[in-house]
């Protein structure tokens, strides 16, 4: 329907009120913590019963949303800013005091009394006058200049409730259990030795009317046979055997009448128990076909559209749950992005993922790059068959053509040998090692020794690469996959509903009787009036600015802030002297003055210019000795301290992350960013961006809203507090 619009709880709002969520980037992890001049604030409050399982927020350039239900944050006793915090003064220590004795009163049991009145809440019953419940400020819902049909990424699930799902326990232990190191089962050997159990005696343990969670718990749609089953399992053709004992015991039928009567009202508390089961049935298609990272199921293969170069690619995987709502029982189903390794040769990687590298080159120049790369991956090999995944430890101190190994008899007769590591795969495995002047890969584990060339190395699946080492290209390029449009993204999460490896694939759950609606949940919304800005004319008269309602955006053009700070004492730092993209100062500092005159912002010229680069810097002491010396030489030209540093970078770099730390909450002086390639194309846009930032963190004021907003006309300061929860 025309008339209908996609409105994901995780995209662009606008004036539209109907949702919450959103993908938003991941600040990249701190390597600084504790931090001195910050403090923690705000309070947690607990989501009502009912909030559901599963997934609700995302993983870098992720999002998923609910209905209904949110969490929320308040105020707390702290402040930012400039890196100062309100902290509460600490009690000092008291000498303990002796308990008072309890009075000798022993009431007559015989007079106590049910009293007929009802005990009051603690809030609403209570007789204090000044606690009153907290009225909507928006006329309970009424306050709308318009109404739309929204679309929410939920879709019914329509459950039998006379249906029941029988919940199993199942302990998975080696018949013999391994000497010297850990009996832990890996995650992927539980289900292949689960498969194999079921696959063996299928008529017993139907595998499409059951589902697995990969840990402790099995829910079933028929009855299982209970006990112990031995089970034989193999990581390769050439690999013995190992016997397991799994154990399955009964632990509860659940009714999902019970569920029925939740949202019907006549069952207080949420039954978690069967929500817990019937998540684990719509993600056990998921589980089998697609690869595990988090709350995310992602393809095990990749698609050249997605390839973001140097041997990492994008995966559109899926992350769902199943929510209580309003309107019943929904699967929450969104699309997710990340970005992985492609599971490619391991030389090949190599080859795409390090500049010069080459398989005839000369490898020690390029070993530790090799050695970052690799290290900790998971690979397997071709050269045997086997399902085995080996960890890669590190690289090998010698070439493939120099390693030789001992090989011992098993039965002790023959003195151990010692082999080339060449001629053992050639007359082992008949494998000709074609690159002898590199070395192997270490995977050997608790001790024992396993060296394999890199040539019969392949990279396991579903390893994630982290975005923050993405080049700038391929991060802009995963965060446009990730934040589609609408249209797209609703169109991407109903086709991977219906895949054949989604939840809805395969016949699972409609052995389970769990059908699922196809079609998305509809939610009335409602339009807002968006408020009126205070702020002033290229002249400095006062105005009052309304929204463009054809671009439905303030404009801002032509206008200048309400009041301007004075920027009088500033410092610039250049640390893009040496990099191709390098700043031009004159043209920067005059564009930016430009600006600023015309928003109503005065700007002097600066007072310190410095030209450097990130790698000078090798530790905190040489960043803090170079701001010293930038403001003591500022003091020397100027009135009064530096109210503000300006920092032209070419990328992201953790030595900026530690200059802002130091600057600010050390010495106590502003910092700003820019990127000398932005700064260099002049974009007026970006400039008066750059500006306002700038004038906010000096203490002027930019706009302002031209009425009071409900419930803060008494006037005082206000701090408003967003959090993605």
């Amino acid at each position: 329907d025309e008339h209908q619009q996609y409105h994901h709880q995780g995209g662009r709002r606008g004036q539209v009120e109907g949702g919450r969520g959103g993908p938003t980037g991941q600040p990249p992890a701190q390597q600084w913590v504790n931090r001195p001049g910050y403090a923690p604030g705000g309070t947690y409050s607990r989501p009502p019963t009912g909030q559901g399982v599963g997934p609700s927020r995302t993983e870098a350039g992720e999002s998923s949303g609910t209905v209904g239900y949110g969490r929320g944050v308040g105020g707390g006793a702290a402040r930012g800013g400039s890196g100062k915090a309100w902290v509460t003064a600490p009690v000092p220590d008291q000498p303990p005091r002796a308990p008072e004795p309890l009075p000798d009163v022993t009431p007559d049991v015989e007079s106590l009394k049910i009293s007929e009145q009802p005990r009051p809440s603690p809030l609403l019953g209570s007789t204090d006058k000044n606690l009153l419940p907290l009225k909507r400020p928006d006329k309970g819902g009424r306050n709308a200049i318009g109404k739309t049909n929204l679309l929410v990424n939920h879709f019914p699930v329509k459950f039998n409730p006379e249906a029941t799902i029988i919940h199993y326990d199942v302990d998975i232990k080696p018949k013999v259990p391994p000497k010297g190191r850990s009996g832990k089962i890996p995650k992927s050997d539980l289900r292949m030795i689960r498969g194999n159990l079921f696959s063996d005696a299928s008529t017993q343990f139907p595998l499409s009317k059951t589902a697995y969670d990969g840990e402790k718990n099995i829910f079933s749609a028929v009855e299982l046979p209970t006990g112990q089953f031995t089970v034989e399992y193999s990581h390769g053709e050439d690999m013995k055997s190992r016997s397991y004992i799994v154990t399955i015991k009964l632990v509860n039928v659940l009714k999902l009448c019970k569920l029925k009567d939740y949202f019907s009202g006549n069952l207080l508390s949420m039954p978690r128990d069967i929500l817990q089961g019937m998540d684990v049935v719509m993600k056990e298609i998921p589980f089998r076909h697609r690869v595990s990272v988090g709350r995310g199921f992602y393809p095990k293969e990749w698609y050249e559209e997605d390839d973001l170069g140097g041997g990492i690619a994008a995966s559109r995987g899926i992350q769902h749950s199943l929510k209580p709502t309003s309107q019943g029982l929904a699967l929450c189903l969104d699309y997710s992005v990340l970005a992985f390794r492609k599971p490619l040769p391991v030389l090949d990687f190599l080859e795409e993922h390090i500049r010069g590298f080459s398989r005839s080159g000369d490898f020690r120049r390029l070993r530790r790059d090799v050695m970052n790369a690799l290290e900790g991956l998971k690979v397997t090999v071709n050269h045997r068959i086997t399902k085995q995944k080996f960890s890669i430890a590190g690289l090998t101190e010698q070439n493939t053509q120099h390693l030789s190994f001992d090989v011992e008899d098993p039965e002790g007769k023959i003195p151990p040998k010692k082999v080339r590591l060449v001629d053992y795969f050639r007359e082992k495995y008949g494998k000709e090692i074609m690159y002898k002047d590199i070395p192997c890969l270490d995977l050997g584990k608790n001790n024992r020794k396993n060296d394999v060339p890199m040539e019969f190395c392949i990279l396991v699946e579903g390893q994630r690469y982290p975005k923050e080492n993405l080049d700038r290209d391929a991060a802009r390029e995963l965060k446009g996959m990730s934040m589609a449009l609408p249209k797209d993204r609703k169109n991407r999460i109903c086709e991977m509903l219906q895949a054949k490896d989604g939840p809805c694939g395969g016949d699972t759950i409609q052995n389970f009787d769990m059908p699922v609606v196809k079609n998305m949940a509809t939610v009335a919304g409602r339009v807002l009036e968006p408020p009126k800005l205070k702020l002033r004319d290229s002249k400095g008269k006062m105005i009052v600015s309304s929204v463009d309602k054809d671009k439905c955006q303030w404009n801002l053009a032509g206008k200048s802030v309400l009041e301007g700070k004075p920027v009088e004492r500033w410092a610039l730092l250049d640390f893009s002297s040496s990099d191709r993209c390098k700043l031009i100062p004159n043209n920067f500092i005059q564009n930016l003055k430009k600006h600023c005159k015309n928003l109503g912002i005065h700007m002097d010229d600066p007072l310190v210019r410095r030209f450097t680069k990130m790698s000078d810097f090798k530790d905190v002491t040489e960043l803090h000795q170079f701001l010293e010396h930038v403001i003591e030489e500022a003091n020397e030209k100027g009135k009064g301290r530096l109210q503000i540093i300006v920092c032209v970078i070419t990328k992201t770099d953790p030595v900026f992350d530690y200059l802002k730390w130091i600057s600010e909450t050390q010495i106590g002086i502003l910092t700003q960013c820019c990127l000398s390639t932005t700064a260099n194309k002049g974009n007026p846009a970006d400039f008066v961006n750059l500006a306002i930032k700038i004038n906010a963190k000096l203490g002027g004021s930019n706009v302002e809203l031209n009425e009071w907003l409900p419930r803060f006309k008494s006037g005082g300061h206000v701090m408003f507090v967003g959090a993605d929860v």
